[in-house]
């Protein structure tokens, strides 16, 4: 291999394969799991959608729980009434770049630039600026590591749930909720199908489980809260013990 060739694999490796160990295999630098007793977070990506979200909402509502959305800035200003409903039945709304597009396939300066749009649309519907982000497809490069995180919260997810695909089923998707949701899960879901690799339809499936699995998580003993609850918690145990209790 050409020395050219092998230096820009090796550049291209420490962007992107780096920060993959770092993150998604040692946990470091992001929250993905609770520390609580019977606590859970429902977290949803790539919305809002004006067919799915409001369905959401109103199940959620329904079932008295509290979730976190992780928006794309794109959409939410296409569609700021959701963004206001969400807001104000009391849900968290954090960050998913402006437009659902890879870390990895772009600059660092790109990437500082899509989250800051995505968190000044938001701001200027809402009135308050989100400070909890979560990259699509949970995927970080190296300069996110020093350039976002002095501002935002990195989350990720103990549970994934594979909803984006039709395929996966009802009944399969359901399992995978009961059997994986233990005590601090962070649960990656998505109320949007629009994005490469997801199906259109696959939200329906998901509000349809979801439904049936919140009556028996609930009687399991597991509260829906918010990542900012979960994670300001998990940061006061740290205080406390001086432990760092943030990684699962």
């Amino acid at each position: 291999m050409k020395p050219f060739a092998f230096t820009l694999l090796t550049i291209g490796a420490i962007y992107t394969l780096l920060p993959w160990v770092v993150t998604r295999i040692l946990g470091i630098g992001v929250f993905r799991k609770g520390g609580e007793l019977r606590e859970i977070a429902l977290t949803f990506d790539d919305g809002p959608n004006p067919e799915y979200t409001p369905q959401l909402l109103d199940l959620l509502r329904r079932h008295r729980v509290k979730a976190t959305f992780f928006v794309l800035g794109a959409k939410a200003a296409r569609y700021p009434e959701l963004i206001r409903r969400i807001h104000h039945e009391g849900h968290q709304i954090g960050l998913h770049n402006y437009e659902h597009k890879s870390n990895w396939l772009m600059m660092p300066w790109t990437v500082l630039r899509q989250v800051r749009s995505s968190a000044a649309q938001i701001e200027a519907i809402t009135g308050e600026q989100p400070t909890f982000y979560r990259p699509p497809w949970g995927i970080f490069n190296l300069f996110d590591l020093v350039l976002l995180k002095k501002e935002y919260t990195f989350v990720l997810w103990s549970v994934l749930a594979h909803d984006w695909r039709s395929r996966v089923g009802r009944n399969r998707l359901k399992s995978i909720l009961q059997e994986r949701i233990t005590d601090g899960s962070v649960v990656l879901l998505h109320d949007c199908g629009e994005t490469a690799g997801a199906d259109i339809d696959a939200p329906l499936h998901m509000l349809r489980v979801l439904d049936s699995v919140l009556p028996e998580l609930a009687a399991r003993g597991f509260r829906c809260v918010r990542v900012d609850e979960m994670s300001g918690r998990a940061h006061s145990h740290a205080d406390h013990d001086g432990r760092l209790t943030i990684r699962s």
